[in-house]
C-alpha cells in the first residue's frame, strides 16, 4: 500500500534530508501500534521516494509498505493537520491519499538502490567502479528473500534471477552511481546507490506474485527506511 502527500511551504530549498523524512514518519506514528517501530531491532518494512514536483508544482512524497495498517496509521495522523515539520521545514499537507498499485513485471526506481559490497567495512557497491552486475543481482535477491521471509515467517527461495533485464539510469555527467548525503545528529555521511530506468522480470509465476508485490512495497536493497530502493511499477 502507498501514501502520497503533497506539500506547500515558503522555503523548500534545500529539499528535506532523508534522515529528516525518516524522523517525520516515525513522529507521525507516535500514539499508534507502530509507535515503537524505530526501536525494534528488525527490518522496518517501509520506504519512501525522493521528493518530486507534481503537476501543480507542489513538493510530493510517496511512502510505501507491505503493511496496510502502517500506511493507514500515517494517513490518520497526517490528515487534517494544518502543518507538519520535516527537519527544519514547516510544510502544509495540501493533498494526502492512500492507494494500491497493481503488480507489474517492470519497475523503475523512485530513489537509489543501495547494496553493500562489504557491510563490515561499511563499503557500498559502486556500479561504475565495481562493474559486477552478477554480484549486484545476487545481493539484491538475497536481501529481498531475507526481508520477505522475515515479514511472512516463511522460507521462500526464488529459483531464478530476481530480474531478467536491467537498464541503469545515467546521470547528467555520464556516471551511474548516485551519492546521497545523509545528515544524522549533525553528522554528514554519504550513501552510494544507483537509479534504474528498468528492472524487468519476464515472467512472474503465480507462486512468486506475493514476493514481487512485497518488494514493490517494501523496497529493494539496503536502507529502505532511510528512503532508498523505492520502486514504481511501470507499463510496457
Amino acid at each position: 500500500m502507498r501514501l502520497r502527500i503533497s506539500f506547500e511551504g515558503d522555503n523548500l530549498q534545500p529539499k528535506p534530508n532523508k534522515h529528516a523524512v525518516q524522523g517525520f514518519i516515525y513522529n507521525m506514528l507516535k500514539g499508534t501500534e507502530y509507535g515503537k517501530r524505530h526501536d525494534e531491532p528488525r527490518f522496518k518494512f517501509f520506504t519512501f521516494s525522493d521528493f518530486f514536483r507534481d503537476g501543480d508544482g507542489r513538493l510530493t512524497l510517496l511512502i510505501s509498505s507491505p503493511e496496510g495498517g502502517f500506511i493507514e496509521a500515517l494517513y490518520s495522523n497526517i490528515r487534517g493537520r494544518d502543518h507538519v515539520y520535516i527537519g527544519k521545514h514547516q510544510l502544509k499537507p495540501v493533498e494526502i491519499r492512500m492507494f494500491k498499485l497493481p503488480l507489474r513485471k517492470r519497475f523503475q526506481t523512485g530513489s537509489p538502490v543501495v547494496i553493500y559490497k562489504n557491510a563490515q567495512n561499511n563499503e557500498y557497491f559502486k556500479l561504475h567502479a565495481h562493474r559486477d552486475l552478477r554480484f549486484f543481482i545476487e545481493r539484491l535477491k538475497e536481501n529481498a528473500e531475507r526481508k520477505y521471509n522475515a515479514f511472512y515467517n516463511d522460507e521462500f527461495v526464488l529459483d531464478s534471477p530476481i530480474f531478467d533485464r536491467l537498464i541503469p539510469k545515467l546521470r547528467s555527467n555520464g556516471k551511474l552511481d548516485v551519492y546521497v548525503r545523509v545528515i544524522k545528529n549533525g553528522v554528514s555521511f554519504p550513501v552510494i546507490g544507483s537509479n534504474w530506468e528498468l528492472l524487468e522480470k519476464e515472467r512472474i509465476k503465480p507462486e512468486e506474485r506475493r514476493f514481487y508485490r512485497f518488494i514493490m512495497d517494501a523496497g529493494l536493497g539496503e536502507k529502505n527506511s532511510l528512503g532508498f530502493g523505492f520502486l514504481n511499477p511501470i507499463r510496457r
